[in-house]
């Protein structure tokens, strides 16, 4: 009988001995929570996720986080709708028990998403969501590295500016994103000075003819258009301005990098020619070691120059492994912490995070450059980049007449 509690120490001990290494090889989950399937932009969801797994897989040959324990993604569609994407937020926090989410794209899937971020305590990150109120609440959970609505209309209207275009319109979707653009080109028209005259319309994202409105547009006269749909609607958009007349006799600026993808010329030939547009990244841009590792491992495996959301996907998953190392723990607080008291090697440059003033609330940008296509097929790696002036590798060439 006297040697009963010795024989419980003991086995105690043994217990919590093999319990340890057990419970370090319990896997860190982080959520991917994108668009994969239509009204998203399933193609840009598809990206974010490849660059996350590869992300992943390099953190995990490395040994790991928090004494080696791997890196588990959970992968949810949030199909472009907030009612998806805080569905999917709530079973990735819940269920699966993620301590950060990455992947966001559509600023209204994101809008729906931080503020669940906030109930559970969760990093949730903007991969590619751009709209000023996501950083501008100031939420203690909400990060972003990718730039912000305010930036991306500045660096249009000093382009238009520097062309001369004297009547602007812009054709933009009826989300967070398209609104705001809209209503941040009218303010900054004012505020920047731009000397030209401004036309807008939004539509109905699910339409799928918008031959009424690029007819209106062209009967207008513009001298160039603004192209702010996002997706299909960004294909649509040009396919029917070629259709009517109206492009590429007049230029016309597609928001964001979609034409850079291999999907582009497939879906629209010689009708995509001359098209001009924003881009996070070039294949002329200096990256860091882990930027440029990444880029040769993607070449390798998939035969084609990374796209950026596949960048950013991947930066952030081993952003978040770094914090998760600096933070020692795996607890949301902690790792808001960590976030905000280090400095992380991104895939072009250092990312840090700070709580400014507005929308440069937890943000880090990328740069934003004005690139063209002048010939059909032509790869990306060949595209001149035409503004800002201090970035030219080329000339910006107006389309032929129709």
């Amino acid at each position: 009988m006297k040697g009963r509690p010795g024989i419980s120490l003991l086995v105690a001990l043994l217990v919590a001995g093999l319990g340890m290494p057990a419970l370090a090889q319990k896997p860190v989950k982080i959520g991917v929570l994108t668009p994969l399937s239509p009204p998203g932009d399933a193609s840009a969801g598809q990206f974010i996720v490849r660059g996350a797994k590869m992300g992943a897989e390099d953190v995990n040959a490395r040994g790991g986080v928090l004494g080696g324990r791997k890196i588990e993604l959970v992968v949810e569609d949030d199909a472009g709708t907030p009612e998806k994407g805080a569905a999917g937020f709530r079973k990735l926090a819940s269920q699966d028990q993620v301590v950060a989410v990455v992947g966001q794209f559509h600023s209204s899937v994101m809008t729906a998403a931080q503020v669940l971020a906030e109930q559970f305590k969760i990093p949730v990150f903007s991969t590619q969501a751009s709209a000023r109120g996501i950083t501008e609440k100031h939420l203690n959970y909400t990060f972003r590295t990718h730039v912000i609505d305010p930036d991306r209309v500045q660096l249009w209207n000093r382009w238009i500016m520097e062309r001369g275009f004297k009547r602007v319109a812009l054709i933009a979707e009826n989300t967070d994103y398209g609104v705001g653009l809209v209503e941040e080109t009218k303010n900054f028209f004012k505020s920047m000075g731009v000397q030209a005259e401004l036309k807008t319309i939004i539509f109905d994202r699910a339409v799928v003819d918008l031959t009424p409105q690029l007819l209106e547009i062209k009967n207008w006269k513009p001298h160039v258009v603004l192209n702010g749909g996002v997706g299909t609607p960004v294909y649509l958009i040009i396919k029917q301005a070629y259709d009517v007349g109206l492009f590429p006799a007049v230029p016309m600026l597609v928001s964001y990098d979609l034409p850079v993808r291999p999907e582009f010329w497939k879906n629209l030939g010689e009708k995509g020619n001359y098209v001009s547009f924003i881009v996070y990244y070039h294949p002329t841009m200096r990256l860091t070691g882990r930027g440029e590792a990444f880029r040769k491992k993607y070449m390798a495996e998939f035969k084609e120059d990374p796209i950026y959301g596949a960048f950013n996907g991947y930066a952030q998953v081993v952003l978040l492994a770094d914090a998760l190392n600096a933070a020692r723990s795996d607890k949301g607080e902690d790792l808001v912490r960590a976030l905000l008291a280090n400095k992380f090697e991104g895939w072009n440059g250092t990312i840090s995070f700070s709580r400014g003033e507005g929308p440069y609330w937890q943000q880090w940008t990328p740069p934003m450059l004005v690139t063209q296509y002048t010939r059909p097929e032509m790869p990306f790696a060949e595209v001149k980049i035409v503004f800002p002036p201090d970035l030219k590798t080329g000339d910006w060439a107006p389309g032929p007449k129709r």
